[in-house]
């Protein structure tokens, strides 16, 4: 007998409602999105420790180099393994993470910070944000850029959500807003959101179900749906896919349309005011919060957009426009706030997009087959982008700064830099073209069997 947690055990009836997985996805990508709001975390954490806001920063990137790592070395297993068995071990890996580090809290050991936050729950990380993928374009063959822009969307508003709960968690267990009590609320507010997570991801994996064998949606048939350009009704192993062009194109489109979109975020808020000296600290918390929300709604708007537009073209607009963006901010966005603060909304809609548009045109070009496991190996570009996005930034700033240079000509050199990035990204998604032939599974094979359901 198959065990509850196995893909066997949830495949769905034929009547079952495709609208609730993801409402399932979306429960996983809402609780790890919080790492997004992993920043509330570093003042309270630096007079925790009595340490500097690098040593802080960091256990964020090592968060992000795991998730990269464990989505690339964990994607087959998690297309052979199915859905609801993932996001348990997503979950158990994100929720002992929080566990960890609030031992390394409790004993006064960042390390342990490190380890738990960092590398266990970057793992959970990792394994929590391609577990609904593959079983999201089976739910949505007909739309499957909304499919995954509704998941996805979760991810970039974790943010909000947990950053006033983790700001609030923190003040009444610690008496107050004032930095010393944020701090002494640290303890508690880590164990009570790690409850919170462990009850939320378990609704999610309760839900989720893989389709019956037999399941169409009502009304469509593959064989009458338009062709698209780059569309293949073929299947493309993810051991295959990691040899061809089109996977590594992708890798550098994703990788500089992520390290762009750091480029803002990484120093959203002091970027503000160095630009409008007038800007308040507070508005310049809200205008991170519109950052925030440009990244969620990104992520379902223009991944849905790009099943009528199509995905390259979608990305010939991300990239495309964001370079435009980013050249309008170095050379005048100074000059008019209302147009500083739409232009990085944009850039951070595109950059959202960009996370969740990536599944669809994976499977445009490979097939539906281990499209799961394919876009893990792919997130190693946003483990390179969050490591090489806030280096790039923040050292050219500290060197203009020792050069001198005050204000917005802080970040001048930066956004040219990210101009660069943009137009090599842009070329290398002009190339991407269809897969060809020889990298297909032969149409003999057992390929339900031997990989996935």
């Amino acid at each position: 007998m198959p065990s509850i947690l196995d893909r066997e055990a949830i495949v769905a009836p034929r009547q079952f409602n495709r609208w609730l997985i993801p409402a399932a996805a979306l429960a996983i990508h809402l609780c790890i999105g919080q790492v997004y709001a992993f920043s509330v975390f570093k003042i309270p954490m630096m007079g925790h420790f009595d340490t500097g806001e690098v040593a802080v920063g960091w256990i964020f990137s090592v968060a992000i180099a795991m998730l990269g790592l464990a989505a690339a070395f964990g994607g087959t297993w998690v297309e052979r393994s199915g859905p609801r068995k993932s996001m348990v071990v997503a979950g158990t890996f994100w929720v002992a993470g929080f566990l960890v580090a609030s031992l390394g809290i409790a004993t006064g050991q960042l390390w342990l910070v490190y380890l738990g936050y960092g590398v266990v729950g970057g793992i959970g990380l990792g394994i929590g944000y391609i577990s609904p993928v593959s079983t999201l374009m089976k739910w949505f063959p007909d739309r499957p850029g909304l499919a995954t822009g509704l998941a996805f969307m979760g991810f970039g508003g974790g943010a909000l959500i947990a950053s006033p709960l983790s700001n609030s968690l923190m003040a009444f267990f610690g008496g107050g807003t004032d930095p010393a009590n944020l701090e002494a609320g640290l303890l508690q507010t880590f164990l009570t959101l790690a409850a919170v997570y462990a009850v939320v991801i378990s609704l999610g994996a309760i839900v989720i179900r893989v389709p019956h064998p037999d399941w169409t949606p009502a009304g469509w048939d593959p064989s009458t749906a338009a062709a698209k350009p780059l569309q293949t009704t073929a299947n493309v192993s993810a051991d295959s896919a990691i040899r061809t062009p089109q996977f590594w194109l992708l890798w550098i489109v994703l990788f500089c349309n992520v390290t762009a979109g750091i480029g803002i975020l990484e120093n959203a808020a002091p970027m503000i005011q160095d630009y409008f000296d007038w800007i308040t600290p507070a508005a310049a918390a809200g205008f991170v919060g519109l950052l925030s929300l440009a990244n969620m709604a990104g992520r379902f708007v223009w991944s849905a957009t790009s099943d009528s537009w199509g995905r390259k073209n979608n990305y010939m607009m991300y990239l495309g426009v964001g370079l435009a963006l980013y050249l309008v901010i170095a050379l005048m966005g100074g000059a008019n706030v209302v147009v500083f603060i739409l232009a990085t909304m944009v850039i951070l809609s595109f950059y959202g997009g960009g996370f969740s548009t990536i599944p669809a045109y994976l499977k445009d070009l490979f097939g539906v087959f281990q499209v799961g496991a394919i876009h893990g190996r792919l997130l190693t570009a946003w483990s390179a982008a969050g490591i090489a996005g806030p280096l790039i930034v923040n050292s050219v700033i500290e060197a203009q700064a020792d050069s001198g240079l005050t204000g917005a000509s802080l970040y001048s050199l930066s956004l040219y830099i990210m101009v660069g990035l943009l137009a090599i990204g842009f070329l290398a998604n002009l190339l991407v073209r269809p897969v060809h032939p020889k990298h297909h599974v032969p149409e003999g094979r057992d390929r339900e069997k031997e990989y996935v359901q």
